[in-house]
């Protein structure tokens, strides 16, 4: 029997309490399974720093995998007797929702935004490099590699098992939202995820859902909406993103500056010096991240120490509304008050802004092909032509903005006009009301 129909003797599961049970019959989703760059991943939090804010946010990019993986499972087998299907690419489909989030860095966007780097594109060098992955896919094939690769980045042949894994409704959103809505203990993500693998249908392009599903779409949709705002974008959250990316910053300025480490950041050193490799960049997790942030708490640098002394013992910046519109000059009034104060704002005055677009239909330039309803008769109408409830949010773009700073730094400065001059601009009423 050839490699890629080999089964295992007996279902092998995963007990997940999302989905109750992951189940493995492929002999190569095992293997990619049991391949260090799969299991690296349960080193990497799903959420990031969502678990300073929600106790219990301590799932991995592991179990996600896994559950990514299991409803695209779900789906082939619910699609195998539809003519829209095509048995052929049913293994291609699985090992995509599998390795889908395989180059998650630690901490993943802080990670990516302050040293230039795309998880997307490690996932693919993973995938198609000198690893044990790509050992496994080409045990398979020689191309498999490359087929696999080219859903994750969307250019793949068979439009239908690219919008299996991403799409505006998938396999990797229906399980982060009702992973995370699990993990953090809210019930905002909570949507009947077995009614629209029902209803769900194959085409030449895209799963479509049938109209009579319309209504559990509609639960889908508002709760990526609500869990974006009341999760994802949390303000405190926020506020550990903020310091993470402080930190980053300042060893990477520290670095270039030629300052004496006590404890020397090895395994970052080809980010500092723009030269990732695959092998130097699966060497890092949040384990060793973490590592680096307790001991740099007692280095001699003051803004180091205090940044890592922050994100470690949850010491967050405290936060303001900010109107990006109407307080233009806002900042620049902090920033000069503060260096008055002898408080570096390149470290401790932010703005944080979030954006999101719950749903849009296709446009030019966006890839966002829109859900569609299949009726009774075979037509296919976009989803917000017959839903008010999502007609209603189409195209809407939701943005916040705050205004991040350290409460303790100010309600230290003894210069007491100058302070009372940083409290009336944060609109903290006196010094005392700072901490909380």
């Amino acid at each position: 029997m050839e490699y890629k129909e080999k089964q295992l003797d007996e279902v092998k599961v995963f007990k997940d309490p999302v989905h109750r049970y992951v189940h493995v019959r492929d002999q190569v989703i095992w293997d990619l399974i049991a391949t260090k760059e799969f299991q690296r991943l349960r080193r990497i939090k799903q959420l990031g720093t969502t678990y300073v804010t929600f106790h219990g946010a301590e799932h991995s990019r592991f179990n996600h995998s896994l559950g990514v993986y299991e409803i695209v499972r779900r789906m082939i087998k619910n699609f195998h007797q539809d003519e829209g299907w095509h048995p052929e690419e049913r293994l291609t489909a699985l090992c995509a929702a599998l390795l889908h989030d395989l180059g998650h860095g630690p901490f993943s966007h802080s990670f990516e935004k302050v040293f230039g780097l795309d998880h997307e594109q490690f996932t693919r060098n993973i995938i198609l490099g000198d690893t044990e992955v790509n050992e496994v896919l080409k045990r398979v094939d020689e191309t498999f590699p490359e087929k696999v690769a080219s859903v994750i980045q969307k250019t793949y042949k068979d439009k239908l098992v690219v919008s299996m894994i991403s799409s505006q409704i998938d396999a990797d959103r229906m399980d982060y939202l009702l992973r995370d809505a699990y993990y953090t203990g809210v019930s905002y993500g909570h949507f009947d995820m077995e009614r629209i693998l029902r209803v769900m249908r194959p085409t030449e392009d895209q799963v479509v859902v049938k109209v009579t599903g319309m209504h559990a779409v509609e639960d889908y949709i508002m709760s990526r909406y609500q869990m974006y705002w009341q999760v994802y974008f949390h303000p405190v959250t926020r506020s550990a993103e903020v310091i993470l990316t402080k930190i980053f910053k300042r060893v990477k300025h520290l670095y270039k500056a030629g300052y004496a480490f006590q404890i020397e950041p090895t395994l970052l050193l080809p980010l500092f010096k723009g030269d990732v490799d695959i092998d130097s960049y699966l060497q890092l997790d949040e384990s060793v991240v973490n590592y680096y942030f307790q001991r740099w708490q007692y280095e001699t640098d003051p803004i180091l120490s205090d940044l890592c002394d922050r994100f470690v013992n949850r010491r967050l910046f405290k936060y303001i509304e900010y109107d990006p519109e109407r307080e233009k000059n806002k900042l620049d009034k902090l920033q000069a008050l503060f260096q008055r104060a002898n408080i570096d704002s390149t470290y401790y005055l932010t703005i944080d802004s979030s954006k999101d677009l719950p749903y849009d239909v296709y446009r030019k330039g966006k890839d966002r092909v829109p859900i569609y309803l299949q009726t009774s008769s075979g037509e296919e109408k976009e989803l917000s032509t017959h839903s008010v409830i999502v007609e209603a949010i189409t195209g809407k773009t939701r943005e916040d903005h705050k205004l991040y700073y350290p409460s303790e730094k100010i309600a230290a400065i003894e210069d007491t006009s100058l302070r009372e001059e940083i409290l009336k601009l944060l609109h903290v009423r006196s010094s005392h009301n700072m901490i909380q």
